[in-house]
Order: C-alpha cells, then structure tokens, then sequence
C-alpha cells in the first residue's frame, strides 16, 4: 500500500465526493417525497423549489462521480505524477463542492454563471488528468 501513500490527497477526494453523493441521496428522496412525488421521479424544473435544486445536485453528482473515479483511480495506478494528480482532483472535488453549495443555495441562473464556471473547472481537471493518464499509458 506504500504505493499509494503518495496519493493520498488524491484517494481522500475520492471518498469525499462519494461521501456527500451518498449523503445527498437521502436528502434528495426526502424532499421530493415531501412534495408528494414517488421514487424516482422527478421534481418539476423550477430552479426556486428546493426539491429540484437538491435532485439536480444529486443528479449532477452521480453523472459525475463515475468519469472522477475512473480518471483519478488509472492516473494512479499508471503512476502518473502524484502532485499533478492530488491537485487536480483535489480541485476538482473543491469545484464540486461549490457547484453543490451553488445548487443547494439557489445562486444564480440555472444555465450560467459561477455553477458554469465550477462546473467547467471540475470538468477541464478530469479531461487534464485524463490526457496525463494517456500519455502514462503509452
């Protein structure tokens, strides 16, 4: 396991950005069952009601999380720069937090600005280390 030490900041974003999607998904059921709706469905697209602003952080959440694992997880294991990994999925966690906060607070518009902007920095670290996880590859 020393292996991984390195990747530390790295394997901790991991188990943070799964930990608040599985804290989320409770939270995003309790509040569209308050609104009447059944499991699985989906609240109205109305950015002022909460029920669909934490359903789409959910959403958005788990959309995410799979493209995050996978990049993260093979930069590691093809050894790839562990400072270059740690930062970028670090600042990629920190992205979605505040894409969370965004949501969850109802800032802003629902297609622009800084939830864009988080958004499109989450995604740029995942494509960069994604590229870096290629070039280790071959």
């Amino acid at each position: 396991m020393e292996t991984f030490a390195d990747y530390s900041h790295a394997i901790a974003s991991l188990v943070v950005f799964t930990l608040i999607i599985l804290a989320l998904a409770p939270f995003s059921a309790l509040a569209k069952q308050g609104k009447g709706l059944a499991p699985g469905a989906t609240p109205e697209q109305d950015y002022s009601d909460k029920a669909y602003r934490l359903n789409r952080a959910y959403l958005n959440g788990t959309e995410t999380l799979p493209a995050y694992v996978a990049v993260t997880v093979a930069a590691m294991l093809l050894g790839v720069s562990s400072f270059w990994v740690n930062l970028l999925a670090s600042v990629a966690l920190i992205a979605r937090i505040v894409m969370l906060v965004i949501h969850m607070r109802g800032i802003g518009q629902p297609h622009s600005g800084i939830r864009s902007v988080s958004y499109v920095v989450g995604w740029a670290c995942m494509v960069v280390m994604g590229f870096m996880t290629l070039v280790a590859a071959f």
